[in-house]
């Protein structure tokens, strides 16, 4: 803005109006503008001051600084450590609560097997009630054994006494 209050006065840097070109024209009367823009817009009576400084970084060349390679080697290592260490973090943690889903949906199945459990075995007891079981076969037309009817399965006929014997069992 320093430029524009130059050029204003009919100088930029001690050479006259006819030593700027058409873009140096162009650029000053785009400050000029930004300036008086700046200037409605400011309160108070302090003028603002703006240096233009052009500076040409074009030929700057980085030279390699080997400590500050090291440094951001050693950045970079642990910070890939700790990415790590956190996303291993995070997959136990989410094996963890799967593994608490898994056991509640068990626990689930367990409680029903035993409910079911506990269902057919009250079934089975009233299947197997003995007077049920006399009165649908007198409802079937059935009666009770005569002597020698029943057959057991290791050959003895009726109700004749049986000799009790221990046997032991034979190793295939």
């Amino acid at each position: 803005m320093a430029t524009t209050a130059l050029v204003e006065q009919g100088t930029v840097f001690g050479m006259g109006m006819g030593g700027m070109n058409h873009a140096s024209q162009a650029r000053a009367a785009r400050n000029r503008e930004l300036f008086e823009m700046q200037r409605r817009a400011r309160r108070g009576p302090t003028p603002e001051v703006f240096f233009a400084k052009h500076i040409d970084n074009s030929r700057i060349v980085k030279a390699d600084d080997p400590k500050r390679r090291r440094e951001m080697r050693v950045f970079t290592m642990t910070m890939s450590l700790l990415f790590l260490l956190v996303m291993i973090y995070v997959w136990q943690h989410f094996s963890a609560i799967e593994a608490g889903y898994q056991v509640e949906t068990q626990k689930q199945q367990v409680a029903q097997m035993m409910e079911r459990n506990r269902q057919l075995r009250l079934s089975e007891a009233e299947l197997s009630d003995p007077g049920r079981i006399d009165q649908i076969a007198r409802q079937l037309g059935l009666g009770a054994p005569q002597p020698g009817q029943v057959v057991r399965p290791d050959g003895a006929v009726g109700n004749a006494p049986v000799l009790a014997q221990a046997s032991t069992p034979m190793l295939p």
